[in-house]
């Protein structure tokens, strides 16, 4: 099925898109790929943010409006270098503390549970994005926030619940 198909589903029934991924065998590919697309959307959802830090907006007092450019560079750095590399591990992490509580899975499944989360969660961070952007910080962005953490939980758990539960 498409991406986008699956990132539909998933809202509905995240455990049963987790488990027909799962049954299309180990592809370490799509797993980097799902995880590389995931933070390439990060960074797009942050543009609406760092535009509106650098028109002046939302700076305290006396300081002055950082360069868009700047701003973009370390956004790019920070999504697409470092935040890769620490979602493995914390993916590693994840999958010892399920395997302590009983989980029969391996290290690609909760790889692959993180990653699509990220993937199929991305919609409500452009929201974000958006919402941080034309609103500021306020009450409408942290509760678009809020969905989105919880949002994210829900469906992780219950990928990570299917990935865990498949030898």
């Amino acid at each position: 099925m498409p991406v986008t198909t699956d990132i539909v589903r998933t809202w509905r029934r995240p455990r049963a898109v987790m488990r027909d991924l799962l049954d299309q065998g180990r592809r370490e590919d799509r797993a980097i790929a799902y995880l590389m697309i995931a933070c390439f959307l990060i960074f797009v959802a942050q543009w609406p943010r760092l535009s509106r830090l650098a028109a002046g907006f939302d700076l305290p007092p006396g300081a002055d409006a950082p360069a868009l450019d700047r701003l973009m560079a370390y956004e790019f750095m920070a999504w697409l270098m470092i935040w890769p590399l620490f979602l493995y591990i914390f993916a590693a992490l994840t999958h010892v503390i399920a395997r302590a509580l009983g989980g029969q899975g391996d290290w690609y499944g909760a790889r692959l549970a993180l990653f699509w989360t990220m993937l199929a969660t991305t919609p409500l961070l452009l929201l974000y994005g958006l919402t941080a952007g034309f609103m500021g910080p306020g009450v409408e962005t942290r509760l678009v926030g809020a969905i989105w953490v919880a949002s994210f939980l829900i469906i992780w758990v219950q990928c990570l619940r299917e990935a865990e539960s498949k030898a």
